[in-house]
């Protein structure tokens, strides 16, 4: 499965765990997606759900997506 990458734009009730303009991975999660939340994951491997509109996705060069989700 190809990694997925957002950026976050939002962090409002959650700046303890979320750095605005950070990128994360995100994990597929149909039952979050259709309550409007997606599942991400942070710099310790563990993964949360947060809402949709605080994350935008982004495309990223194929070697620095695959960088990236190797370096876990």
């Amino acid at each position: 499965m190809k990694p997925n990458f957002v950026i976050c734009i939002n962090n409002q009730g959650y700046e303890a765990s979320l750095e605005r303009w950070k990128v994360y991975r995100t994990m597929t999660d149909k039952p979050a997606v259709a309550l409007d939340h997606i599942r991400v994951i942070d710099e310790s491997d563990d993964d949360y759900l947060y809402p949709s509109d605080y994350f935008m996705a982004i495309d990223l060069p194929k070697p620095l997506a695959e960088a990236m989700a190797a370096a876990r």
